[in-house]
């Protein structure tokens, strides 16, 4: 994987920013200094949050964080760069989620792959562990494919469309 300029500059930043505190972890530290050394941890990782919301790269819902890099790819290709990230597809569960990643959709202004999967039963969808889907989001009349589309795209409305799993749409991954 080759990484963009900006999104390496970025990397190293961080890498910088957390440096000396990983430094100072590594030395034997009293009870009262261990709190010290968790407040500016937290403190720095709250920094970091706040720049990648200002770049528009992460939000938030329900305990999850969704993130995006930018590039677009397949169904497949997402699924694999997301698990390499340490997440997973984006795969909403209520509204709150949904409009997390709608977020994305929306600011981009373009569609994106959700962790969704047709069952075997052509129309009826789940989510890629197999479990049935309580929540939905289908636009008018849709999923409509009957089997020929496997996969499910977010409009930038927040709806949903059964599609085929070959187009590149943006990739959003949930951690």
């Amino acid at each position: 994987m080759m990484l963009s300029p900006q999104l390496f500059h970025k990397i190293l930043g961080v890498t910088f920013f957390l440096l000396p505190l990983c430094a100072q972890a590594s030395k034997p530290v009293a009870d009262g200094e261990m709190g010290d050394i968790n407040h500016q941890l937290e403190r720095r990782i709250s920094r970091l949050e706040g720049v990648l919301r200002l770049e528009k790269m992460i939000t938030e819902s329900g305990g999850k964080i969704f993130a995006i890099s930018g590039e677009r790819a397949d169904f497949n290709t997402t699924l694999q760069k997301c698990k390499e990230a340490g997440g997973s597809i984006a795969a909403p569960r209520n509204p709150g989620e949904n409009d997390a990643i709608r977020y994305f959709v929306k600011t981009f202004n373009t569609y994106a792959y959700l962790g969704l999967k047709e069952s075997l039963i052509p129309g009826k969808f789940q989510f890629l562990n197999g479990t049935k889907l309580s929540y939905t989001n289908w636009h008018l009349n849709e999923p409509s494919g009957k089997g020929e589309e496997g996969c499910v795209e977010m409009y930038t409305d927040g709806t949903w469309n059964d599609k085929r799993c070959n187009q590149n749409r943006l990739i959003v991954c949930q951690f």
